[in-house]
């Protein structure tokens, strides 16, 4: 029986890339069967093999977002190196970059000048602000983006300053953003034979996913507030204090409400006149709280989230990340958890990859490429060089700077 092929193998990806966004975006696509060379600066490499956490002189950070890749240098400020960046993209389904706006027009390997090379080519750029707009020069890291987007003035409790996310949520939306826009292109490819430009901005991905932020003033002029972990539509969809700590609570509509009035032994709770509705509940908010917490005062959160799953109730522990690497579901049944050899690291877990495909499995994982790890191996298979020219080419100012 042969063996089952990944969804995007064939599909060839130059990645020119650097920390979270775009790094993200091209795991997605390696895990998915892309073939990514992902190149790196002479000396240096990608900014992130010197974050934090840091295992046997390797970037744990590095590691996770760079898996499934492989990895050359290249000096793009020399002629030479550029010459070969060319022959790969003349060769290749994907330009990604996340360098800002005009950097790569400026080395002559802006869009207009790779199409002339690869008219087919899809040139995927993700950065702070897009390619054009007022901003479109300026910097632009994850918390620029949550904080110019509005997500931090919406992020946090009434009383305290606006807040980042604990993840760099900008980032990971611009990556799935950009992955998108490729797949989109890519397609569109594969039926019309033209190449295309994807401009995705870590900016705008963020304002696209605040929902009902964004409606609400644009519905009603009101300004959205800081309001903890409440949600502006539906009650209760809340964080709440039990006996031993804090769980959350998503009864999402009135049948929801209900079992969750009967299971408190509260059913007069379902025809108060504060609370008949959704809305009406949202409305009354600060008094229904106080009255689910007087019933969870005696209860665990693990007795009362599965009294509540065992009725039918959405409600779950506010895990820690050591509980979650270890979690039957998560970790288990849905691998989102998974362990790579890497070459001085030793054996790491890492994330896994969400997306669960029935026919095609995402499970092969290989460890995030050391600094210039495949450039001799690339240069042969993909400039047909003999393994002494490839070396040569390697110690050549087209690699080193």
């Amino acid at each position: 029986m042969s063996e089952v092929k990944r969804p995007l193998e064939g599909v060839k990806v130059v990645e020119l890339a650097t920390f979270i966004a775009a790094p993200c975006c091209a795991r997605f696509l390696a895990d998915l069967g892309a073939e990514v060379i992902k190149i790196e600066r002479p000396g240096k490499g990608d900014d992130a093999r010197s974050n934090f956490p840091i295992v046997n002189g390797e970037s744990a950070y590095y590691m996770n977002l760079n898996r499934n890749k492989r990895g050359i240098v290249l000096n793009l400020k020399s002629q030479a190196g550029k010459e070969v960046f060319r022959k790969l993209v003349a060769q290749s389904d994907v330009v990604l970059e996340n360098y800002r706006p005009g950097v790569m027009d400026r080395l002559g390997l802006g869009y207009e000048e790779l199409r002339k090379i690869n008219p087919a080519i899809i040139y995927a750029s993700v950065s702070g602000f897009g390619h054009y707009g007022p901003y479109h020069e300026r910097a632009g890291y994850d918390i620029v983006g949550q904080a110019i987007s509005g997500l931090m003035s919406t992020t946090g409790w009434p009383d305290s300053a606006p807040t980042r996310t604990g993840t760099a949520i900008a980032d990971v939306m611009g990556g799935i953003s950009c992955c998108v826009g490729i797949l989109a292109a890519y397609i569109n490819r594969l039926k019309t034979g033209e190449g295309e430009k994807v401009d995705v901005a870590l900016v705008d991905s963020m304002v696209s996913s605040l929902e009902i932020i964004n409606i609400i003033y644009l519905a009603t002029g009101k300004i959205p507030q800081r309001i903890g972990n409440r949600y502006e539509a539906l009650y209760p969809y809340d964080s709440f204090q039990a006996k031993d700590g804090m769980l959350v609570i998503g009864a999402g509509n009135d049948k929801l409400y209900g079992l969750l009035c009967d299971l408190m032994g509260k059913p007069e709770l379902k025809t108060d006149p504060r609370f008949t509705s959704n809305n009406d509940r949202v409305l009354h908010h600060a008094d229904l709280k106080p009255i689910i917490e007087d019933w969870l005062k005696d209860w665990t959160i693990d007795d009362a989230v599965q009294a509540m799953l065992d009725k039918g109730i959405p409600a779950a522990p506010i895990n820690t990340i050591d509980r979650v690497v270890k979690d039957p579901h998560i970790a288990g049944a849905r691998e989102m958890f998974v362990e790579v050899d890497h070459p001085k690291a030793g054996r790491m877990k890492l994330t896994g990859n969400q997306i669960k495909l029935t026919n095609h499995k995402i499970d092969t994982f290989t460890p995030a490429p050391l600094l210039g790890q495949h450039s001799k191996e690339v240069f042969m298979e993909k400039l047909g060089l003999t393994e002494e020219e490839a070396e040569a080419l390697i110690a050549s100012d087209a690699v080193n700077g």
